[in-house]
């Protein structure tokens, strides 16, 4: 029984591999079937520093902690070292994490903020245990196997209008339950939004993450602010209620950044439209029920529509960096027809309608970035702190300190930036943000996909050849430095927002401004 207590010395004795104890963190554990079968082979177990003595530095110099909380490892588990108590555990479900820096400054005790209120920290509370418990198990899952997120999960989003509040603060939350009642409608505001977006970077999974409706977060907007009432009200709905999914389709292998590019072409006809075309690295194309799609019009103009899967739609998947979770798809339209009442905005004003949802995009994709990072930050410090080199802590090392160092500058800095232009944005209206945030918020994003970058590299550089290894202790520094350039190419690749913000600076410079 796993309450039995045994004596150091008596855990001595089973030293042998058809004998076989070893001591984790005061509890004792009978290796002797299992030896045979150690994933990291039988001499290892066998080491005069693991064989009935206490391996707690040695296990946790190889395996997380998740791996004690496995059933089968815990069904090894024979009794606790007399005299000895417990001294490392998990976070709890849903609880903040004690590493310094691992949570933004509002969250960590003794610090204050003049943004977030009570009402904030009840959903952050809510919003984290939600992902803990839905999310990061589908994540995992869904990540091996690059199926779609599970309905389950949807279905769980809808229950609680989180699918509605990833849109922010609106007119499309009233008379909504928000996480429970947690939050009310007129309560609701961006730094709510931050949250979210943060939290769910915790997953470190970019695939799920993006798979799970991010093709929504950019391709409904369009629909619900620009979208003729009986269409805007039915898809809505279907969202809203986790039934249907939407994409964004702007891109093509033609027109990346360059929106006015596009070549896709709407020809008008009775009726409506007959598109013809193909759209390329659309998220979650693959099992988007409608596409939010900018077409070139006879006209030289852009317009915008709502295409529903259907006669004349193929998607096919692309390989990406990041697992097919997120349904990455290319798309071809073949002569459709879409109705009139599915066009968004006027026939040649799509531009404006593809231009006006940039903003909100990149700033949810800053929150994201922002949000990984962090949890980054805090898994090099866990390593760094228990990684023994040359009998010291690898903390021991100034140059590990010193990337230490960089990591949570940088963090600490595009938070605090972040947070400055979600203030704005909570107090400006739609075409103050136009006029005063465009640039603000391509810069902040250029800089948050910049540092996430160099975190990443100094991350793996901490962790050396587990940070390049898909299992193990540095999984989750692999996945990051892999999928981290999304973010930087996504919403407006690094050097295009650079070159809009200084451009969106040198527009409001005054005439007589001299040196």
């Amino acid at each position: 029984m796993a309450s039995k207590q045994f004596t150091k010395d008596e855990v001595a004795k089973h030293n042998k591999q058809d004998d076989l104890w070893v001591t984790v963190d005061s509890k004792v554990f009978d290796l002797s079937k299992f030896a045979q079968m150690h994933p990291g082979g039988l001499s290892v177990l066998l080491d005069e520093e693991v064989a009935g003595q206490d391996a707690t530095a040695i296990f946790f110099s190889l395996h997380r902690y998740e791996v004690l909380q496995k059933p089968q490892y815990i069904r090894l588990q024979i009794g606790v070292v007399a005299g000895e108590e417990q001294q490392i555990f998990p976070r709890e479900v849903g609880a903040l994490s004690k590493v310094p820096y691992a949570e933004p400054t509002w969250l960590t005790q003794g610090y204050y903020s003049p943004y977030y209120k009570d009402h904030h920290r009840r959903f952050q509370t809510a919003f984290r245990k939600f992902v803990e418990d839905w999310m990061i198990p589908d994540a995992h899952a869904r990540e091996e196997d690059g199926k779609r997120p599970s309905q389950s999960v949807f279905d769980e989003m809808a229950r609680l209008n989180i699918i509605a509040m990833r849109l922010g603060p609106g007119k499309h939350l009233e008379g909504r339950e928000l996480m429970g009642g947690i939050v009310k409608p007129e309560e609701f505001d961006y730094f709510h939004e931050l949250i979210m977006g943060q939290e769910v970077a915790r997953i470190n999974a970019r695939g799920y993450y993006d798979g799970c409706g991010g093709g929504t977060y950019i391709g409904l907007p369009p629909i619900l602010n620009f979208g003729k009432p009986a269409i805007r009200d039915k898809i809505v709905r279907e969202v809203f209620e986790g039934k249907k999914l939407v994409c964004l389709a702007i891109t093509e292998a033609f027109a990346g950044s360059d929106v006015a590019g596009l070549k896709c072409h709407a020809k008008r006809v009775d009726g409506g439209w007959v598109v013809t075309g193909t759209q390329k690295w659309i998220t979650n194309a693959t099992f988007a029920d409608y596409f939010t799609v900018g077409c070139r019009t006879d006209q030289g103009g852009m317009v915008v529509l709502v295409i529903e899967r259907g006669p004349g739609v193929e998607t096919k998947p692309i390989k990406t960096s990041y697992s097919t979770t997120a349904g990455t798809g290319y798309i071809t339209f073949e002569n459709v027809h879409v109705p009139y009442e599915n066009t968004l905005g006027s026939d040649n004003g799509g531009l404006q309608v593809i231009l006006s949802n940039f903003n909100h995009e990149r700033w949810g994709m800053s929150c994201g970035s922002v949000g990984g990072q962090r949890y980054i930050v805090e898994e090099c410090l866990k390593w760094a702190t228990q990684r023994q080199v040359f009998g010291k802590p690898l903390t021991s090392q100034a140059v590990i300190r010193s990337k230490l160092a960089g990591m949570i500058a940088r963090v600490e800095s595009a938070q605090n930036w972040l947070e400055n232009i979600t203030y704005q944005m909570n107090h400006m209206n739609y075409k103050e943000q136009a006029n005063h945030l465009a640039g603000q918020i391509a810069f902040v994003k250029k800089f948050c996909t910049e540092t996430a970058q160099e975190t990443a590299r100094d991350a793996v550089q901490i962790f050396g050849g587990r940070g390049i290894t898909k299992t193990g202790m540095g999984r989750f520094i692999e996945h990051y430095h892999r999928t981290v350039p999304f973010d930087a190419v996504l919403g407006g690749a690094e050097d295009v927002l650079g070159d809009l913000g200084v451009r969106q600076a040198l527009r409001k410079m005054p005439k007589n401004a001299r040196l």
